[in-house]
């Protein structure tokens, strides 16, 4: 608390004290013995002062006033308070708000998708009983799993428009900062219109593709519900196209290529954006990219929406990811204004001509950047990359043009837009079923399910008819498991050209006689490891690859120690007479005895205690007989709890419980709680229950700090911070170096 006296203050009135809490100041004035007291500022907290009252009453001439200063909390952007002081590179991440992850997203089924996730699911139980029975029917299941695949690539090349748009708007689709992170070997991002206001909506920033600067401007959709509300899901307000202008003309000023990236619904319609101007927000955006005297490339890769979207649009080549969708107006929109319901919204999806084939037939698309089968999020590093060859191609074309071609390029290509025709016969009229065909599942589903039925009867009739396969041999099928997934991962990732070109320069380089490498080349290898094993860190990615590289780091782990075990096998056994080598066994066995009975829960009474005692001391001293010494013994103690751990948690869940009863009162869900009790007592209905779960979750995390949540929870329970990195390194990191270190590396 500090506190500042001011007098002498003149009060003609009478006496007055003052008192200030945060922005808060408060006047108590005393008038012919009356007690009044006027609020200066706005608060929530009412704070009376009598004793001040008192004190002006001795001495009329003083005027007081009290401030409150709070402690500020602390916050990590942008720099943590535990950063590396050797840090030597990546110091841009620590500029951005977006980080990973913590949790992985769920997965997320289409409507569409359903019957063949259904056949995925069986796919993979035949594989498991095919593992269980240690048999080979990898022919037969590679046979089936070929079927799956033509079926997925047949559905996702007859996808219909509304089906499209279903991917475009998937919730786990990888946003604007996921490819900009992907694509750029340095990024900052950039703030503020310069107004007074910083749009979440949309990103603007400077990165580096292959060493040349580009301006990147992009409307940013979150990544789960807390983010589309802090993001407004994409749709910009008028101080977020002011942003993007400022950044253009930033980016003109000093001769910036311009990318841009549009994934929006559109601009937000609400009576405050109208307010302060929308509409002529997105005129000026417009206005201004014609006149830009730099090259300017859009890449859609979600939904464009209207104005939303070309205020930010209009570039000398626009390219659409495969499975991205642009309009005028959102499908169920225009089925709500044309047949009053948004259920017709597949047919206006069809006649509106939104998908990416349909708007590179009317030249509005320059091109389709393919996507893998599935939709970009199953392997967003795989789509970043594809959209990095076709920007680096575009911009190399761009460059060439003087200023004057440039802007002639750009009118160009939005006046050629819509052509019509002039004092000509129109072609006789043709009936066309513009419908596009959709494909019929139910037979495929049909014939796959038959097949991996007759495969289960196969393997259940072969089970314990052969010998099962022994672990070396499982070793070795996981390691060329791993060799294929390393040889996609680089591919995915681009680095397949530089793995070729390092290969090419160790066959031309001359051998050393200790089999090393040169300097240059180590350092070529060990800066392609880093690079695989920076994009193989990312949080979501390569997941099952990750997953056999920590289980393959387990295994040559427990190699090596069993290595060393029978090697000190050996020399005991050198050392040893055949007498001695009895009686070492009799007092093992002793103690194999001993261990046999804790470890299935009895306990050891004190003769056999001393009988192991006595094993212990008597193998010592037959050990050091030989010149053998015995450094310890190990004791295998279950697993306790440490004291007070009981007390601990019941604290926990105790801060945690009333956390979670602020977020239920703060989000008002206390009826949807009532409703999910009543459907949980009827019963009838697990879909419902399912649903309302999932919906309470969201809106308990949209509203929950869980940073603050987890230092309180560090505070009451007293739980010292955790490590972040170990110093030797992750399985995953150990094993990617032992595996392109010993030659692993892909062709």
């Amino acid at each position: 608390m500090n506190s500042l006296f001011l007098s002498p203050a003149a009060n003609v009135c009478g006496e007055s004290s003052s008192y200030v809490s945060g922005s808060h100041i408060y006047t108590w004035n005393g008038l012919l013995g009356a007690e009044q007291r006027r609020v200066l500022s706005s608060g929530v907290s009412r704070v009376w002062l009598k004793h001040f009252g008192q004190s002006t009453r001795r001495n009329g001439h003083r005027f007081c006033v009290v401030a409150r200063i709070k402690k500020g909390q602390k916050n990590e952007y942008p720099w943590p308070e535990d950063i590396d002081p050797n840090l030597k590179s990546g110091h841009l991440s620590y500029l951005s708000r977006f980080k990973p992850l913590m949790e992985k997203p769920k997965p997320v089924t289409l409507e569409f998708e359903k019957p063949l996730v259904e056949l995925q699911k069986k796919i993979i139980d035949v594989r498991k009983m095919a593992d269980e029975t240690g048999l080979d029917f990898t022919d037969q299941i590679n046979l089936l799993e070929s079927k799956y695949q033509q079926a997925l690539k047949d559905l996702y090349t007859h996808l219909t428009p509304i089906q499209r748009l279903s991917i475009a708007r998937h919730p786990n689709r990888p946003t604007f900062l996921d490819h900009v992170l992907n694509i750029t070997d340095k990024w900052v991002e950039l703030h503020g219109d310069r107004a007074g206001y910083d749009d979440p909506a949309i990103v603007t920033g400077l990165g580096t593709i292959d060493g040349n600067t580009y301006a990147f401007i992009g409307h940013q959709k979150g990544r789960n519900t807390k983010e589309n509300i802090h993001r407004n899901f994409g749709m910009p307000t008028p101080h977020g196209y002011r942003k993007a202008l400022r950044m253009m003309r930033y980016a003109d000023h000093h001769r910036f290529p311009i990318i841009t990236f549009i994934d929006t619904p559109g601009a937000f319609a609400d009576l405050k954006s109208e307010e302060l101007g929308q509409g002529e927000a997105i005129a000026v955006n417009l206005r201004t990219m014609f006149d830009l005297k730099v090259p300017i490339v859009t890449i859609v890769i979600g939904e464009g929406g209207s104005g939303g979207a070309l205020a930010i649009g209009c570039a000398n080549k626009m390219y659409m990811l495969e499975n991205s969708v642009f309009y005028v107006a959102s499908p169920e929109a225009c089925a709500a204004i044309l047949w009053k319901s948004s259920q017709e919204a597949p047919e206006a999806a069809e006649q509106l001509k939104i998908t990416s084939t349909e708007l590179c037939k009317l030249k509005i698309a320059d091109g389709i950047i393919p996507e893998p089968l599935g939709g970009a999020h199953t392997d967003p590093t795989w789509t970043s990359q594809q959209i990095k060859v076709k920007l680096v191609k575009a911009m190399q074309e761009l460059a060439a043009m003087d200023k004057e071609t440039l802007l002639s390029h750009r009118h160009m290509k939005f006046r050629q837009i819509g052509g019509y025709l002039e004092g000509k016969p129109l072609p006789p009229t043709k009936n066309f079923n513009m419908k596009k065909k959709e494909v019929n599942l139910s037979k495929v589903k049909a014939d796959i399910v038959m097949e991996i039925e007759n495969l289960k009867k196969s393997v259940v009739e072969a089970k314990g008819k052969y010998p099962m396969p022994t672990i070396s041999d499982k070793i070795e099928k996981l390691r060329k498991e791993i060799d294929k997934e390393m040889t996609k991962a680089f591919i995915s990732m681009g680095l397949q050209r530089r793995v070729k070109a390092l290969k090419m320069e160790l066959s031309k380089s001359p051998s050393t006689p200790d089999g090393t490498l040169s300097p240059t080349l180590q350092e070529k290898a060990d800066r392609l490891v880093n690079k695989f094993k920076h994009n193989l860190s990312r949080r979501g990615s390569y997941m099952g690859l990750k997953k056999k590289l920590v289980l393959l780091f387990k295994i040559n782990r427990l190699q090596d120690l069993k290595a060393r075990g029978e090697k000190l096998k050996e020399q005991i056994n050198e050392k040893l007479d055949e007498k001695l080598k009895e009686k070492v066994k009799g007092k093992m066995e002793v103690l194999r005895k001993a261990r046999d009975k804790v470890a299935k829960g009895e306990q050891l009474d004190d003769d056999q205690i001393k009988e192991v005692e006595s094993a212990k001391e008597e193998l010592a001293e037959m050990l050091k007989s030989v010149n053998l010494e015995v450094v310890g013994s190990v004791k295998k103690i279950g697993p306790t709890s440490p004291p007070g751990l009981g007390e601990k948690l019941a604290k926990a869940d105790e801060v945690i419980n009333k956390e979670i009863e602020k977020a239920v009162d703060m989000a008002g869900i206390r009826g949807k709680i009532e409703e999910l009790k009543k459907q949980i007592a009827s019963g009838p209905s697990d879909e419902k229950v399912e649903e309302l779960e999932r919906e309470i979750r969201e809106q308990i995390a949209a509203v929950m700090d869980l940073t603050g949540l987890k230092k309180k929870v560090e505070s009451v329970v007293g739980l010292p911070a955790q490590e972040t990195v170990d110093a030797e390194g992750s399985p995953v990191d150990l094993t990617v170096q032992e595996t392109v270190s010993a030659g692993n590396s892909p062709e």
